[in-house]
């Protein structure tokens, strides 16, 4: 488990420096998730200690909304006073994510489609 804990805290950093160094405008775990993923696809999959481990952080990932819930308390009357730009921003980025989404499955199934009826 430290194994694994420790790989996980490693593509962190890496993802932290990165965005360090080249100035993105992502968050660091973000891009040490991506690096992680590029890894597991070289790899072929997480060994089966990465598993247990992912599991055991997944059983508790309620823990982390901990933080979300003590900054709106903490920041409650800014979110009040900005309420109408947060909810556009939340209604607008949700009925884009769902748009691109449905179009990009629209291309991924005719994409299917032409290649099941090409003679091969």
């Amino acid at each position: 488990m430290i194994l694994a804990l420790t790989v996980l805290l490693l593509f962190q950093l890496a993802g932290e420096v990165l965005v360090r160094a080249i100035a993105l405008p992502v968050p660091g775990p973000v891009i040490g998730m991506g690096l992680f993923f590029l890894f597991l696809l070289l790899r072929g999959g997480p060994s089966e200690e990465m598993r247990k481990t992912a599991g055991g952080l997944l059983q508790h990932l309620s823990l982390l909304f901990i933080p979300a819930g003590t900054g709106i308390v903490l920041y409650g009357e800014l979110l009040a006073r900005e309420w109408l730009p947060l909810t556009a921003a939340l209604v607008g980025s949700t009925f884009l994510a769902i748009a691109v989404t449905a179009l990009v499955l629209n291309t991924l199934l005719r994409r299917r489609a032409t290649n099941r009826s090409t003679p091969q």
